[in-house]
């Protein structure tokens, strides 16, 4: 990833909240002489020493966990707040006009080497996980013994787990710090007026370039 070192984010504890708000990453990996690339909710576990653990399924039809690369790590991509930003919000369209359009994003990379999983035992525990972190925000949160225990253990021979052990993590917060105070300013105005989450959030990042919580 194109890393200009204003845009680099390295504080682990970011990259994580990111991660975990944001969980269904874009897993892309080299199998049979090309790159493989699927959309998995992931687990981030940061219990352990160094970048931590990522733990996911995928369908047991699914191919992939058969043909993935041992050998080159897999790359999982977390993708946060991002919005087209126009030149029309600068003051310097109207001084000078030397002005011109970008795209500001937050976006974590995860790199390592992935092993499947097919143990019941692993799976139940994996997705129970998965559950209870997700369900916690509804009202009437669903458990996995909700189910019939059939039917579960039919699901769980349904698919295959993923692990895969953080090997590097590059974060990347492209939020408008290279331009005048100015111009960040007016770019969370014009953000604001939009009136939708993603703006909203950019214009908490725009606005609070040392806050990357969001």
């Amino acid at each position: 990833m194109y890393m200009p070192r204003h845009f680099e984010e390295t504080d682990i504890a970011v990259l994580h909240a990111l991660m975990r708000s944001r969980p269904l990453g874009t897993w892309v990996t080299q199998g049979d002489g090309e790159l493989i690339v699927n959309h998995i909710p992931f687990l981030l576990d940061d219990s352990g020493a160094g970048c931590g653990v990522l733990r996911g399924h995928v369908a047991r039809a699914n191919p992939v966990w058969k043909l993935f690369s041992t050998a080159l790590p897999s790359v999982v991509v977390f993708q946060g707040p991002q919005a087209y930003i126009t030149p029309s919000w600068y003051p310097g369209k109207r001084e000078h006009g030397k002005v011109v359009p970008t795209w500001n994003y937050a976006v974590v990379h995860a790199h390592g080497l992935p092993r499947s999983i097919d143990d019941r035992d692993w799976l139940l525990a994996h997705v129970s996980a998965m559950v209870d972190t997700q369900e916690s925000r509804e009202v009437l949160p669903w458990q996995v013994a909700d189910a019939p225990p059939d039917y579960i253990d039919s699901m769980l021979r349904a698919i295959v787990g993923i692990e895969i052990p953080i090997a590097k993590l590059a974060g990347k917060w492209k939020v408008s710090q290279n331009r005048a105070d100015a111009d960040r300013a007016a770019t969370v105005t014009g953000l604001l007026e939009r009136m939708d989450e993603q703006s909203r959030e950019m214009a908490a990042l725009v606005g609070r370039p040392g806050d990357k919580t969001a």
